[in-house]
């Protein structure tokens, strides 16, 4: 009785500490080189008072390079002001062990789309990728992110990661500060 005890309590034990999959949303190769991409995951949602503000992350690698994207979504009965990425923007992320990792932005200047939708509510999207630069960057393997701070062209928003996040979107739950713990094991 006691080594059926001791194996269900093993067995148990690893499925709690299992690691999550990785969900590839998009794999192509081509005369240009290779694209893969993990399925987009929630790290921040905000709502209050009619306005809501959600980040999703998406890690990705293009030719080797790998890449953060990050996608932004505002929601508003009012005028939603643009935060604009431009050549100097960052995100650094700052980790459980002190340390804070800085990723660069990959692109044109961009301040987002703004889309009014049927119900009458304004939406802004706007889209970035980032890169990673090779400090730090063994640590998102091993160490939580508990703080992500933007460095937008104009201004610089700070957004706490929760341990769990539940979606008042989608309903479901996210861990935000395990993200790259759980998917950087995906471009190894």
């Amino acid at each position: 009785m006691k080594k059926i005890f001791l194996a269900l309590i093993i067995l148990t034990s690893f499925n709690t500490f299992a690691q999550k999959p990785c969900e590839i949303d998009r794999e192509f190769t081509d005369s240009l080189g290779s694209y893969k991409s993990l399925k987009q995951q929630l790290v921040f949602e905000r709502s209050f008072a009619g306005n809501s503000n959600r980040i999703y992350f998406t890690l990705s690698t293009n030719n080797g390079i790998l890449s953060l994207e990050t996608e932004m979504l505002q929601q508003s009965n009012e005028f939603i002001k643009a935060n604009c990425f431009d050549k100097n923007s960052k995100i650094y992320l700052q980790l459980n062990n002190g340390k804070i990792v800085t990723l660069r932005y990959n692109g044109h200047e961009t301040c987002g789309t703004l889309l009014r939708s049927e119900d009458g509510k304004n939406n802004r999207i706007t889209t970035a990728t980032f890169l990673f630069t090779k400090e730090n960057f063994e640590d998102l393997k091993t160490s939580k992110v508990t703080f992500m701070r933007i460095l937008y062209g104009t201004e610089t928003l700070d957004y706490p990661f929760k341990t769990s996040l539940v979606s008042v979107l989608d309903n479901k739950t996210y861990e935000p500060e395990n993200y790259f713990i759980d998917y950087l094991k995906c471009f190894n």
